[in-house]
């Protein structure tokens, strides 16, 4: 996991944390930022994963076109 994954991995967390804690205080708009920064988190793993998959793939052809 590269620093960009683990850096959407903890905003994931944190949008938990607040989305717990406005469901158990009852407050909604505590509970929906926490719910948009667990979305934000998720899409952010998912473009991480991506740039990492195509870095890699594409690596792998330089090493191809090298011998």
């Amino acid at each position: 996991m590269r620093q960009r994954e683990a850096r959407a991995k903890v905003k994931q967390v944190k949008g938990r944390v607040k989305q717990a804690a406005g469901i158990i205080t009852g407050n909604s708009a505590l509970e929906r930022k926490g719910s948009q920064q667990r979305t934000t988190g998720a899409i952010e793993e998912s473009v991480g994963k991506a740039r990492r998959k195509v870095g890699d793939f594409l690596g792998g052809v330089a090493k191809t076109i090298k011998k």
